[in-house]
């Protein structure tokens, strides 16, 4: 992943982009964590704070700052719409 970030994915189990965002980023061999907001009301919360919304998939950037303390870099909503954004963010072509 380029610029040493981390991805945290947010998922619903029947929302089809993203299931096709995890199929992608497994596919790839991409690390990140998964966080199924529709197993954990903590998952829902912390996706309204980072995005303003309840809209997965919502992808999550984020960079690790002094003393471990990470923030968020860059919020996409949506795979399909932003998938080469979300590539570059990786560093994949």
């Amino acid at each position: 992943m380029s610029h040493d970030l981390e991805l945290e994915l947010y998922t619903r189990p029947t929302c089809s982009d993203c299931q096709a965002a995890k199929e992608y980023l497994n596919g790839q061999n991409i690390k990140y964590v998964h966080k199924n907001v529709g197993e954990d009301e903590r998952f829902e919360k912390e996706l309204k704070e980072i995005s303003g919304s309840r809209i997965v998939p919502s992808f999550a950037f984020y960079k690790k700052g002094i003393f471990g303390k990470k923030r968020v870099v860059k919020n996409l909503i949506g795979f399909e719409n932003n998938k080469e954004e979300i590539k570059q963010l990786l560093g994949l072509k």
